[in-house]
C-alpha cells in the first residue's frame, strides 16, 4: 500500500507562504461566520430535478443559489456526484462547478464530493487542476468511498472487476491522487513521468485543499490520522454523526494543512414563510427518498403528491424517522435547531441542503437562514 500520509501534505487554495491581494493568504480550509451564526454556514447541492421541470432549470437554480450564497455571506457551495436518479442531475461535478464558478467570484466551490472509486486519480487532479487554474483558490477536493448509486451503476461505471476492491484501495487511490496533484511521484515510480496538467509541472502552481467525506467511522479515522478536514454527511446517517466525530477529533494528527480537527457536517433543512409550508416541502424530499431506497426512483414530487400519497405502517415510519434529522420551519425555527445542532455536535462549520420539490423554495430557504443570522447582503457583481 502507498504511503496515505502524502495526502496531508499540502494546503492548497495559493502556493504556500504566498501573500493574499492585501496580505497573508486566507486559510483554504477554514470559514468565517458571518452575522450572527455560530459557525461558518455553507451550501450542498445535490441540484434535484422535480416533477413537472428539467435538468436544465435544476442547474439554472444551481447557479441562482451560488450567487445567493456569495452574496449573503455563504463560504461554499459544493455539489455531490449522484448516479442513475431522475431526480438528482449531478452526476458531474467538475462540469457543474466549472460552470458556477464562471458564475460566481468569491465563494468556494468544490465537490461533495467526488467519488473516488469511481474514477482514476489522475482524471480526477486533471478535473480539478483545470477548475483551480478557473477559479485559483476557490476550489475544494471533497472525496468520498461510497459509489453514490446503486451496485449495478457502480459496476457500469467501473468496469469489470472493481466492486469488490480491498479495504485498502481508497487510501492507495488517495495517495495516488495526491502525489499527482503535487507532480511529486519518486523517481523509478511508473507514474514519475506522468504529470496531471494543469499542475506544478507547469511551474508553482495551487492545488485544492482535499477533504475527505463520509457516513460511517472509516473515513473519520482516515481523516483525523491524515490530518484532513472532515466532512461528515449527518443528512442522511445522523445516528452516527457524534461517533464519527469522537473518532475524527480522538485520530487526528496535526499536519501541513491543519494543527487542529475542522469538522463539517452536512445538514438537511429547509425554511419557509410558515411552519405549514416548510412541513409541505419537506415531506416531498421525503418521499423521494422512500422511494429511492425502496427501488422506486424518480423525480421530486410535487408537494401536493406527496400530501395525497397513502403511506403504509413502515413507510409512515420512514418518513418519521427521516424528517426527524430535517431541521425545518419558519426561519426563526431552523435558527434555533441549527444553533441547538452546532451545540450538540461541536461541528466547524455546517453546510446546509434544501430538498424541496422547487427550486423557488430552495432559493427562498437560502435567503431566509442569511435573514435569520442577520447575515449580509451585497449587490452581486458578476453577471
Amino acid at each position: 500500500m502507498s504511503d496515505t500520509g502524502d495526502a496531508g501534505r499540502r494546503t492548497g487554495g495559493q502556493p504556500e507562504g504566498a501573500p493574499g491581494p492585501g496580505g497573508p493568504a486566507p486559510d483554504p480550509v477554514r470559514g468565517t461566520a458571518t452575522g450572527a451564526a455560530p459557525v461558518p454556514l455553507s451550501v450542498l447541492d445535490l441540484v434535484t430535478v422535480g416533477s413537472g421541470s428539467t435538468a436544465h432549470e435544476s442547474l439554472r437554480t444551481s447557479v441562482k443559489i451560488a450567487r445567493q450564497a456569495e452574496s449573503r455571506g455563504y463560504h461554499r457551495h459544493w455539489v455531490a456526484e449522484h448516479h442513475s436518479m431522475p431526480g438528482v442531475a449531478s452526476s458531474s461535478p467538475a462540469v457543474i462547478l466549472a460552470h458556477l464558478a464562471a458564475h460566481t467570484s468569491r465563494i468556494r466551490l468544490g465537490s461533495g464530493g467526488v467519488m473516488l472509486p469511481n474514477h482514476a486519480p489522475l482524471a480526477v487532479a486533471e478535473q480539478f487542476g483545470t477548475l483551480e487554474a478557473l477559479a485559483p483558490g476557490r476550489i475544494d477536493l471533497g472525496l468520498g468511498r461510497a459509489p453514490g448509486t446503486d451496485p449495478r451503476t457502480a459496476a457500469a461505471l467501473r468496469g469489470p472487476g472493481r466492486l469488490d476492491e480491498a479495504a485498502d484501495e481508497f487510501p492507495r487511490r488517495l495517495a495516488e491522487l495526491t502525489r499527482f496533484l503535487d507532480d511529486d511521484f519518486p523517481d523509478g515510480h511508473p507514474y514519475a513521468r506522468v504529470h496531471a496538467v494543469p499542475g506544478p509541472v507547469q511551474g508553482p502552481a495551487a492545488r485544492p485543499p482535499v477533504w475527505l467525506l463520509g457516513s460511517s467511522g472509516f473515513s473519520a479515522r482516515l481523516a483525523g490520522e491524515l490530518g484532513l478536514p472532515f466532512a461528515y454527511a449527518h443528512h442522511f446517517s445522523a445516528a452516527g454523526t457524534l461517533p464519527a466525530l469522537e473518532l475524527y477529533r480522538e485520530s487526528f494528527r496535526p499536519s501541513a494543512v491543519l494543527d487542529a480537527p475542522y469538522a463539517l457536517i452536512g445538514v438537511s433543512a429547509l425554511a419557509a414563510d410558515t411552519a405549514a409550508e416548510a412541513r409541505a416541502q419537506v415531506l416531498t424530499g421525503a418521499l423521494s427518498m422512500l422511494r429511492l431506497r425502496s427501488g422506486r426512483p424518480g423525480l421530486v414530487p410535487t408537494p401536493e403528491e406527496a400530501a395525497a400519497y397513502g403511506f403504509s405502517p413502515l413507510e409512515r415510519e420512514f418518513v418519521d424517522g427521516w424528517l426527524a434529522n430535517v431541521v425545518h420551519g419558519t426561519a426563526d425555527e431552523v435558527r434555533t435547531g441549527l444553533d441547538a445542532l452546532v451545540a450538540r455536535t461541536g461541528a466547524d462549520e455546517l453546510m446546509l441542503t434544501a430538498n424541496a420539490h422547487g427550486g423557488a423554495a430552495r432559493i427562498r430557504s437560502y435567503g431566509l437562514v442569511a435573514n435569520a443570522y442577520g447575515m449580509p447582503t451585497e449587490p452581486l457583481t458578476v453577471g
